[in-house]
């Protein structure tokens, strides 16, 4: 377990990019039957999907998030001290997909990147690494957090194929002395790892002639166990963390992981449906990038109108959960675009 405060942080910008391919589950689905289809949909709450072509990529859609917060912000490129990657799609095994960010966004020398291999977590995750390196002594962080896991489900395998859509997203991390206390709770439970994995393509199974393990496989009874499980506690300690009740905390943004279990926890937990966005319906589950994409879609689709308290849920693959208690006011720059072809530079 790993409780942390963290002071002297601001979110200056949230942005969030997807796909322009949308795919309607319930007239685009070829492979079961449409009373099989209907119920997946009401159980999970996906109507429709942004979903890569194959093409654009997790850096791709991540890239055109940083450049339009960047113009937003009227930051200059070499004030931007780090940069980190939030991922479990790279580009390649090598190098880090910061790396080809990093190039891309025109970046100072000086400027440190990263990626981390997380994945439904990785929100939290990647605000509390940014907010350790803005109290060591950094200004400015930038978080990228992208995925496409609709790249790696089987279209036959009805646990998967009609959930997942794909987005990347940008968050500028900067430093404000006297800005109220972040607090984030994180967890690790590594005995859980194959309740959500892609079994073949790395190097403990390189080549496997199963295509079928060059997929998503997922345990759902094993991950909705895990879930109610683990996150009530993390959502109740978290509130003491900050000295909060229920009601204090405007908006509590879960990684959109199904409709039944989103409900089911705001239930369990008493907290207020109006103050737990859900937007399973127009985006699908993206993963770890579905905690900004519900910021930029749902908490501030219009005008920030007051400083707002957000606690942020991770929960997933790994097994790997988190939170984190942060805030955003209303000069804080929240931007969304849609991208329909690459534009990484590729040789």
């Amino acid at each position: 377990m790993t409780e942390s405060t963290h002071k002297n942080c601001r979110i200056a910008g949230v942005s969030s990019c997807v796909p322009s391919h949308i795919i309607d589950n319930a007239n685009d689905n070829k492979d079961f039957p449409k009373d099989e289809v209907r119920k997946i949909i009401a159980i999970a709450g996906v109507k429709k999907r942004r979903v890569s072509d194959g093409k654009v990529c997790s850096s791709d859609m991540c890239l055109q998030a940083a450049d339009d917060l960047l113009a937003k912000l009227d930051w200059e490129r070499d004030t931007i001290d780090a940069l980190i990657m939030v991922t479990q799609s790279p580009d390649y095994f090598l190098p880090s997909t910061s790396c080809l960010l990093h190039r891309d966004l025109g970046l100072s020398d000086n400027c440190a990147t990263f990626d981390v291999g997380l994945g439904c977590s990785g929100y939290p995750y990647g605000l509390w690494l940014a907010s350790m390196m803005i109290n060591s002594g950094l200004s400015r962080v930038l978080v990228l957090h992208g995925e496409t896991p609709s790249l790696i489900t089987s279209s036959d395998d009805r646990a998967t194929s009609m959930l997942f859509g794909d987005a990347g997203t940008a968050t500028a991390v900067e430093k404000e002395p006297g800005a109220e206390p972040w607090y984030f709770k994180l967890h690790t439970d590594g005995t859980g790892y194959d309740d959500l994995i892609i079994p073949a393509g790395g190097f403990r199974n390189r080549f496997d002639k199963d295509s079928r393990e060059h997929y998503l496989h997922m345990n759902g009874s094993g991950l909705f166990n895990f879930t109610i499980k683990r996150v009530p506690p993390l959502i109740s300690r978290t509130l003491e963390m900050g000295g909060l009740e229920v009601d204090d905390v405007d908006y509590y943004v879960f990684h959109q992981s199904n409709q039944f279990m989103m409900k089911h926890l705001v239930k369990k937990c008493g907290l207020p449906a109006e103050r737990t966005p859900i937007i399973l319906d127009e985006y699908g589950n993206s993963g770890g990038p579905s905690v900004p994409l519900t910021i930029t879609q749902a908490v501030c689709k219009s005008k920030i109108p007051k400083k707002l308290s957000l606690m942020l849920i991770g929960y997933g693959v790994g097994l790997s959960w988190g939170s984190g208690l942060v805030s955003i006011d209303p000069d804080t720059v929240i931007s969304h675009s849609i991208i329909d072809k690459p534009c990484l530079s590729i040789k």
